[in-house]
């Protein structure tokens, strides 16, 4: 069969645009793909491993310039006190029933691995020099830091703002912290819910930035970062993952998983 000079046209222009789309389709999926670099740290702690990442980069820089329409306003939350007042007596509560029986010393914390699980620093949230608590946390709560560190990137994305981590100030204490915390922080509780692993503090005062490879970062105040995670614990609160505490003194949010 022979094919004239038209029909030959428009099958060659036919496949060229099917082809076009395909191409498209493949781009679309891809370009927000994030890939850190190969030598991100896996640290090993007591035969539990946690990605380490101190300062990296990513690979593929992400530019906000991509995000479709205007960026997502920041609206924070009508009053930090009102919208997180779950005081210890309700917290402690969810600790006692999610909970391990709380450890005497850091000793036996460290030996209770089939209760709880090492959390280290990673791509979604920094753990702070930590002087009166260990990173030790039962699954459910490492799974709740990880999840409000994801969505904290999430939001920071789609507002537009210069990527930042959350900083974890305090985890799980044993007896032995508690009792050396009261010597010198007289309205600390004895029965805390620290104590249960299931509670952990994220400052709102400080934030680690995440640089890109290419593009300068502008500054970002520490309030407006406060604004954002403060949305995202409102929703994680909300779902019913979470009980959360305003800590006026301590700058930071009081965290349970329910």
């Amino acid at each position: 069969m022979q094919l004239n000079n038209h029909t030959y046209l428009n099958g060659f222009t036919l496949i060229v645009i099917i082809l076009a789309l395909g191409r498209c389709g493949y781009d679309y999926k891809h370009k927000n793909d994030v890939t850190l670099p190969e030598d991100t740290l896996a640290v090993a702690y007591e035969g539990r491993v946690a990605v380490s990442q101190m300062t990296y980069q990513f690979s593929t820089p992400m530019s906000f310039k991509s995000v479709k329409g205007m960026p997502h306003r920041v609206y924070s939350v009508p009053d930090f006190s009102n919208t997180f007042p779950d005081e210890n007596d309700v917290q402690l509560i969810a600790a006692d029933e999610n909970g391990v029986r709380p450890p005497k010393n850091r000793e036996e914390a460290e030996h209770r691995m089939e209760d709880l699980v090492f959390i280290g620093s990673n791509p979604y949230f920094y753990i702070d020099k930590l002087k009166q608590s260990i990173p030790y946390l039962v699954p459910k709560a490492s799974m709740l830091l990880q999840d409000i560190g994801k969505s904290f990137y999430d939001s920071l994305y789609v507002k537009g703002i210069p990527l930042h981590q959350i900083i974890v100030t305090s985890v799980l204490r044993t007896d032995e912290d508690v009792a050396r915390l009261k010597r010198f922080n007289h309205n600390a509780t004895e029965n805390s819910c620290h104590r249960y692993g299931t509670t952990f503090d994220i400052g709102y005062n400080r934030y680690r930035t995440v640089s890109t490879s290419e593009e300068p970062r502008r500054q970002v105040r520490n309030d407006t970062l406060k604004w954002v995670l403060a949305e995202v614990l409102r929703d994680k609160r909300a779902a019913g993952r979470c009980y959360v505490k305003h800590e006026v003194k301590q700058g930071c949010f009081h965290i349970t998983v329910r």
